[in-house]
C-alpha cells in the first residue's frame, strides 16, 4: 500500500510545522548565548523561511522514496 501525495503533503506539513515551532524555540534561547540579538518578528521570518524549504524537501523526498519503493 503506497501513500497518496495528499497524506505525503499532510504528513511533510506536519513534520515541518513541529519543527519551526522547535526552530524558533531554539532560536529565542540559543541566539542570545552567541551574542546575537534580533527581534522576535525577524526569527519568525527566518524560521518560515527555513520551514518553506523543508516543506518541499520533505515532500520531494516523500515522494522520491513511494516512486523507488
Amino acid at each position: 500500500m503506497t501513500q497518496s501525495r495528499r497524506m505525503s503533503m499532510v504528513e511533510a506539513a506536519t513534520n515541518v510545522i513541529f519543527g519551526y515551532a522547535l526552530a524558533v524555540g531554539m532560536q529565542i534561547v540559543v541566539f542570545p548565548v552567541f551574542g546575537i540579538h534580533i527581534a522576535l518578528d525577524d526569527q519568525l521570518a527566518i524560521g518560515l523561511a527555513f520551514t518553506a524549504i523543508s516543506l518541499v524537501r520533505g515532500y520531494v523526498l516523500r515522494r522520491l522514496f513511494e516512486r523507488f519503493r
